[in-house]
């Protein structure tokens, strides 16, 4: 199909601004028939609850400019934006990124309309890069297992009470689950990791047999893997209302605990149309957080593993 056949450019609302959606009649999900545009609109619909979320966190926007089954690459790098599209300046090992951080509704749009399905956000905020706001136990279970990715979390979340922190879960939109606690921005990203690695080991310590922190999946065998390693510099974990590249358009939702205390819980259900529906009703699971200390946490966790 040619561009022509997409569609002349659109103007999409997002907060004070009206951003241009360019071929929004581009399909991005052959077998759904979403388009561009459906995208746009998404993360328009859901920047209210989105924004609070992500904002000022550098993002690595994954793309896909001839939809999910083309081609995808990772941008990081970002020369050429709009002037208001906020950018931070990240070190690496041999030099620095301009990397987009997220401060409003228009930059999610304009983002859509660079075809990134799902940005990835770093877990510290651009005025802080070394002291993330948030630590995540990523829950990936083999296969057509969510089932147990659901009832490790509720297992993580009872952990996590015993240890005096709150704690958020949000399915990934893939197989897994999230659980978010966060942070007050005190501990460094070394200090936070080596909490997380503890953390971990507790938890497959507990359950050997259905959990591992293996790295490789040949190894994993039909065990969780409890991955820690997000909890680090310049790692990336998917935005909360994030679409994921797979057939029914998913969204990494953030869910209450009741939902997750639900048998019947399906992540296949928090879709494109669903999740923006939701958010417009006013059903907002996490709403404020507040970032908690990890210093007391600590000390008991490593009281418990000796």
């Amino acid at each position: 199909m040619s561009s022509d056949q997409h569609g002349e450019p659109i103007t999409i609302k997002a907060g004070r601004r009206a951003v241009t959606v360019s071929r929004p009649g581009k399909v991005l999900f052959p077998a759904d028939g979403v388009t561009k545009r459906d995208l746009a609109e998404h993360y328009a619909r859901v920047a209210p609850a989105m924004v609070p979320l992500v904002r000022s966190h550098p993002v690595a926007l994954e793309r896909f400019p001839d939809g999910i089954n083309g081609m995808r690459f990772y941008h990081k790098n970002m020369k050429h934006t709009p002037e208001w599209v906020q950018k931070v300046k990240v070190g690496k090992r041999d030099g620095e990124l301009d990397q987009v951080v997220v401060e409003d509704a228009a930059t999610l749009v304009w983002m859509a309309d660079q075809a990134c399905i799902t940005p990835h956000i770093w877990l510290s905020r651009a005025d802080a890069l070394m002291n993330p706001d948030q630590m995540i136990v990523d829950l990936d279970p083999p296969e057509g297992k969510f089932a147990e990715a659901r009832r490790v979390a509720l297992v993580v979340r009872s952990m996590l009470d015993d240890l005096g922190l709150p704690s958020f879960p949000k399915t990934t939109g893939g197989k897994g689950i999230h659980v978010m606690v966060p942070l007050d921005r005190k501990w460094r990203f070394d200090e936070v990791r080596e909490f997380a690695d503890r953390f971990g080991e507790a938890m497959v310590a507990d359950d050997p047999r259905r959990l591992t922190k293996e790295f490789r999946k040949e190894k994993r065998g039909d065990r969780l893997f409890v991955d820690m390693g997000r909890n680090a510099y310049a790692q990336h974990a998917v935005a909360p209302f994030a679409v994921r590249p797979r057939d029914g358009a998913p969204v990494a939702t953030p869910l209450d605990w009741s939902e997750v205390e639900d048998r019947k819980l399906k992540p296949e259900r928090f879709t494109i149309k669903a999740v923006g529906a939701r958010v417009e009703r006013g059903d907002d699971p996490w709403g404020p957080l507040r970032g908690r200390s990890l210093t007391k946490a600590a000390a008991k966790l490593a009281r418990l593993s000796g």
